[in-house]
């Protein structure tokens, strides 16, 4: 009963080594890909929609925010669309195109995919400049009070920005 038990605690310990192993990993990754990414206040910043009116951060303070950083050509920022739409439904988005194109041929690659949140174009990448993002998609979920709660750089699920958007708003 002993030699049954040794080589069974050692599995268990194997298995939770493992396991903390890669959530290290997983871990160094994510500070990583978040590195130069702003922490604290929000940099305040004006611009235009595609539909040319004005909007500025700070048209979203009193509620969390998601400012969704993404691209047309971006295949990521594809699979995520219908999720940040979904959430736009219920939740404040403020989504950054970092693209090439046109106002014009954002709205239309929106509209072909039925996306109706609010959209600015930034082809400069001036905003994105100024938040640190590096790369698409990159999800930045804002308190209340306009201070960044989380960075996410890559494909995060809807359930998982609709968990962040609820811990900022406690």
């Amino acid at each position: 009963m002993v030699n049954k038990e040794v080589p069974r605690r050692r599995r268990w310990w194997r298995w939770l080594l493992e396991a903390a192993l890669l959530a290290a990993v997983l871990l160094a990754i994510h500070l990583y890909q978040t590195r130069n990414t702003v922490r604290g206040e929000a940099p305040g910043f004006s611009a235009r929609l595609l539909d040319g009116s004005p909007v500025s951060l700070q048209d979203y303070r009193g509620k969390p925010l998601l400012l969704q950083f993404w691209a047309t050509w971006c295949p990521v920022c594809n699979l995520e669309q219908g999720s940040i739409d979904a959430i736009a439904r219920d939740h404040a988005v403020l989504s950054v195109a970092l693209d090439d194109a046109s106002p014009a041929e954002i709205r239309a690659w929106m509209s072909g995919k039925g996306v109706r949140y609010a959209v600015i174009a930034d082809p400069s990448g001036q905003i994105a400049a100024a938040f640190g993002v590096q790369g698409v998609p990159t999800s930045i979920i804002l308190d209340a009070g306009g201070v960044i709660r989380f960075v996410e750089v890559g494909y995060t699920t809807g359930p998982g920005l609709r968990l962040r958007l609820w811990w900022a708003g406690i």
